[in-house]
């Protein structure tokens, strides 16, 4: 069963930076497509970031465009998304999951979620 913690979260000042790691265990990164997620208090979860399970493909929040970079080290069976810029409206818990190959554009299709990581972007 494929398993996911997320790190690197924490309190950063408005333009500064963060990278978040997804790591996998279980069983091989390199099956699955990765999203990036996050949910502020009181909103609904929204998509970030998606990585296909090759690489050859990422899609980004328009909100994030320009910002935010995801990657993925297969080796290594982990997923980041490397933050900068960030602003308050970035403020959020950050999840990142697991679902086979291809990214989707639906929050239920993934089936994998790891437990999340507090990103507060405050001066």
């Amino acid at each position: 069963q494929l398993q996911l913690v997320e790190s690197g979260g924490g309190l950063v000042q408005p333009g500064g930076s963060l990278r978040l790691s997804c790591a996998a265990s279980g069983r091989a990164l390199n099956y699955y497509a990765i999203g990036w997620f996050r949910q502020a208090p009181g909103k609904e979860r929204e998509g970030v970031s998606c990585i296909q399970n090759s690489g050859s493909s990422t899609n980004y929040a328009d909100s994030v465009k320009g910002r935010f970079t995801i990657s993925r080290d297969n080796a290594k069976n982990t997923v980041y998304l490397q933050m900068n810029s960030l602003k308050p409206e970035d403020t959020a818990v950050y999840y990142c999951a697991a679902i086979l190959f291809h990214c989707s554009d639906s929050v239920r299709s993934y089936n994998a979620w790891g437990q999340g990581t507090q990103v507060t972007v405050s001066s």
